[in-house]
């Protein structure tokens, strides 16, 4: 159980934003090996729990940061809030565990860890509302190369290939052998993708603004006019380094960056309009407020706001995913504990839209924090022209956190075949091309601007059309060749032992 808990850790070195991708070469051979060892299902079952268990605690360790951002309310939850958070994630690799145990050793016991593991990590981003984070095939989001196979199968594609790969020392020097030229191939399918010429872009240039606002400060009631005040010196400053221009500009604020609310506050979004140029367009971050009759909140919202170069409201998204435990409270009365601060809980917008505020600003669908991290759930069937997603990951520090965010954002920008514009509140903010090569960043921790010309969009991507089914489909098939070839191993058994007596 030691040995599947450290290897568990061993594989989270993988991940962002270390991406220590060998230790893979340890971590799965070593998760085979214990398998082999084991005396029946249960136990296969315990070991699988104690790598999940291990890999979840490594790469979210991240989490306790945001307790720490109110010590003396939450501190004490800071070596219970991972660990117990990793549990629930630790079964699907118990049940992963489970079925490759089930069948032979060899090949088939690879295959089938490789298709369980896939399709788990499947159902882990949907159940319960789902939290897909660090899917496996994240570890390769360290350059668009490895990332371009996200195009036809996503993540969990991606995932399955990653532990087919990882798994080969387990089977010996040929299969190890296969494995890289598995690679190299796939490396030679990113040098074509890469190598194709992207279509010109809308001429619309995007300007990134990182207020690097720490969340100690973000909801004071002292700090609401400078930290207003920050976005629009910064706009300014930022728009004016930009010079005499007559394309269009999308000024993107992360999430809340706004402490007055922009959808309904119309001086507030009069001194935006006084920071944008004429064909400017703010597309920030703010909560907005449902009121009843009487004056008191009936809804609170965590939206995206598109605001003219005249003030005007062009176009409003509500978050529709919302975070659990931090914009609102599951299984409420049974569970006293919350951590994000507020006048109340969130509701959910209608989910994915294609907003089109006009101004020469072309369809995108918004992206509000992790709504980023779940494949196949980021466009609405009206494809829009490009992807925008603003975030706060000053509750992670400068941790892994916001570096496994980035790199959900990165996948989904290959796996839609869309540029991506992301916006974070102390960082990483980062423009993406279609194919997820990286046009330029903001440092984690950094105050600044960027601006960048808005890459064009591919025709819709295979996975953009089918979804997660490739994945799916592999992993079924990978499960099925390892049942196949587990009867065909049982059968020979039993003619030996028939032979022999």
């Amino acid at each position: 159980m030691l040995a599947a808990f450290g290897l568990g850790v061993i594989a989270a070195l993988a991940l962002p934003p270390l991406y220590a991708v060998p230790a893979l070469l340890v971590a799965v051979p070593g998760l085979l090996a214990l398998l082999g060892g084991a005396a029946s299902w249960k136990r296969a079952g315990w070991i699988g729990f104690a790598f999940g268990w291990g890999h979840h605690v490594a790469g979210l360790y991240w989490i306790s940061h945001a307790l720490l951002t109110d010590p003396w309310r939450w501190g004490w939850l800071v070596p219970i809030a991972v660990p117990g958070l990793a549990l629930p994630l630790a079964v699907y690799a118990a049940l992963a565990a489970i079925i490759a145990w089930r069948a032979a050793p060899g090949w088939p016991r690879w295959l089938a860890l490789a298709g369980a593991w896939t399709l788990l990590e499947w159902a882990r981003g949907l159940i319960l509302t789902g939290f897909p984070w660090n899917a496996l095939g994240t570890v390769w989001a360290f350059d668009a190369l490895p990332l371009q196979g996200a195009a036809y199968v996503g993540v969990y594609g991606l995932s399955l290939v990653t532990l087919l790969v990882a798994g080969t020392p387990y089977l010996g020097r040929r299969a190890m052998a296969a494995g890289a030229a598995g690679l190299a191939l796939l490396g030679g399918l990113g040098f074509a993708r890469l190598a194709q010429p992207l279509p010109e872009g809308p001429g619309v240039d995007v300007m990134l603004v990182q207020g690097n606002v720490q969340q100690e400060a973000k909801w004071r009631e002292d700090q609401r006019w400078p930290i207003f005040r920050r976005y629009l010196e910064l706009t300014r400053q930022g728009v004016g380094q930009r010079g005499p221009a007559e394309r269009p500009l999308a000024v993107i604020w992360p999430e809340t960056a706004s402490p007055f609310l922009l959808p309904q506050d119309e001086a507030a979004r009069g001194y935006v309009a006084q920071v944008l140029p004429a064909r400017g367009m703010l597309l920030g971050g703010s909560v907005r407020v449902d009121w009843t009759p009487e004056g008191k909140v009936d809804h609170l919202y965590n939206s995206l706001s598109a605001v003219d170069a005249q003030g005007q409201l062009r176009a409003v998204y509500d978050k529709a995913h919302l975070v659990p435990f931090g914009e609102y409270m599951p299984l409420r009365g049974l569970i006293p504990i919350r951590i994000v601060e507020g006048a109340g809980e969130f509701a959910a917008g209608p989910g994915p839209v294609a907003l089109a505020p006009g101004g020469g600003i072309p369809p995108f669908s918004p992206l509000i924090c992790y709504e980023v991290i779940f494949p196949a759930a980021v466009s609405p069937a009206e494809r829009p022209a490009w992807l925008v997603n603003i975030t706060n990951d000053a509750w992670f520090g400068f941790s892994a956190g916001p570096f496994q965010h980035l790199a959900a954002a990165r996948l989904r920008a290959v796996e839609e075949g869309l540029p991506l514009a992301r916006a974070a509140q102390t960082g990483v903010s980062a423009l993406f091309d279609a194919r997820g090569s990286l046009a330029g960043h903001i440092r984690l921790g950094d105050m600044a601007t960027l601006k960048l010309s808005l890459p064009g969009s591919l025709p819709a991507t295979i996975f953009a059309r089918f979804g997660n089914w490739g994945a799916i489909l592999l992993g079924l098939l990978a499960l099925a060749v390892a049942a196949a070839g587990s009867f065909s191993t049982l059968r020979r058994q039993k003619a030996v032992a028939s032979s022999n007596n």
